[in-house]
């Protein structure tokens, strides 16, 4: 019997991703779409590569107390956007919230699928990590919990492809003139996933995540995210690679490697990359950590962790290879 698939947002760049997979998806029926400006149009308009069989599904507007039978409802919209209307959806539909409206709120499990795969499954309610926090806790994951860095001063320097922005880039300061050959700083002191991002190191290491620093950078390339972090530790190169083979063993989506990573490597999958590097004389470790924006960073993970509440193969829908070139 084939699960029945809601997106609402469908028509920006997380919603688009989430359909890709759920329309190759061995279980997964889309059978609703929502959005706003697009309501009214086929799936087809906005999508011309869209499968045959969804194309001509019309896209209506999004109205939590009007939705056909459904078994999972994936929203992806802006954060501020979701909470309310969320909360109208029946309990009987498990929701996948790809926005930042419910992350760490009581009654919603934070769906860090890699690394807290057992206390996801089977839940109703999940918050999926923002983009830069699946790229960087993924990397950190293995060396808090094995106490290998200080949970305080880390220092998080991320690049992320311009998709990030979502579709219509939100300002002019996105426009292809603005972002073409330029590299810009932005959300400094105040991003809007510094608080997940300490709250899950905290939740990892046991221990305050004081003078946490995060800096992400907009860099002119489509997709991907690459997180280079600065901690304090005594531990050698070898190993966090250890600690991070040992804490991934089995998990199909994490790859460790021996060389720094690339964000090709990632694109249009749900692999993440980490890799570490370390001098303990000077006290310092640092972690990398890469992912596409769309898939581990969105879609991917949204897709993940659809299949844990849902009891599939947590693989299913997600073993495509990356795009290369």
């Amino acid at each position: 019997m084939s699960i029945r698939i809601g997106i609402v947002g469908i028509s920006g760049f997380g919603g688009g991703e989430a359909m890709r997979l759920v329309a190759n998806h061995p279980s997964f029926e889309l059978v609703y779409a929502a959005g706003e400006g697009s309501a009214g149009s086929r799936l087809g308009d906005r999508f011309p590569g869209a499968p045959t069989k969804l194309a001509e599904l019309v896209i209506e507007k999004w109205d939590a107390g009007k939705l056909p039978k459904l078994d999972v409802l994936f929203a992806s919209l802006p954060t501020g956007s979701s909470a309310e209307a969320l909360a109208r959806v029946s309990k009987d539909v498990k929701i996948i919230d790809i926005g930042g409206d419910h992350r760490y709120v009581e009654g919603w499990a934070y769906g860090l699928a890699d690394v807290w795969p057992a206390q996801i499954a089977g839940q109703s309610r999940i918050a999926n990590p923002g983009c830069f926090p699946a790229a960087a806790l993924t990397a950190l994951a293995p060396l808090l919990a094995n106490k290998l860095i200080e949970p305080g001063n880390i220092v998080i320097d991320a690049k992320t492809g311009i998709s990030g922005a979502g579709r219509g880039g939100g300002d002019s300061k996105f426009g292809y003139a603005e972002s073409n050959e330029n590299l810009a700083p932005y959300g400094l002191l105040k991003h809007t996933h510094m608080p997940e991002m300490a709250k899950t190191i905290e939740r990892l290491s046991g221990s305050a995540a004081t003078g946490l620093v995060f800096t992400p950078h907009l860099v002119p390339m489509t997709r991907g995210i690459l997180t280079t972090i600065y901690c304090h530790g005594r531990a050698t190169t070898g190993d966090c690679l250890d600690a991070a083979r040992c804490f991934y063993a089995g998990r199909a989506f994490v790859r460790v490697t021996d060389q720094p990573p690339q964000t090709k490597w990632a694109t249009g999958s749900n692999l993440a990359f980490v890799s570490y590097a370390a001098d303990p004389e000077r006290n310092l470790v640092i972690a990398m950590g890469v992912v596409d924006n769309l898939g581990k960073g969105a879609a991917g993970q949204a897709v993940q962790n659809a299949n844990l509440i849902c009891g599939l193969p947590e693989i299913a829908g997600l073993e495509g290879v990356p795009v290369w070139p």
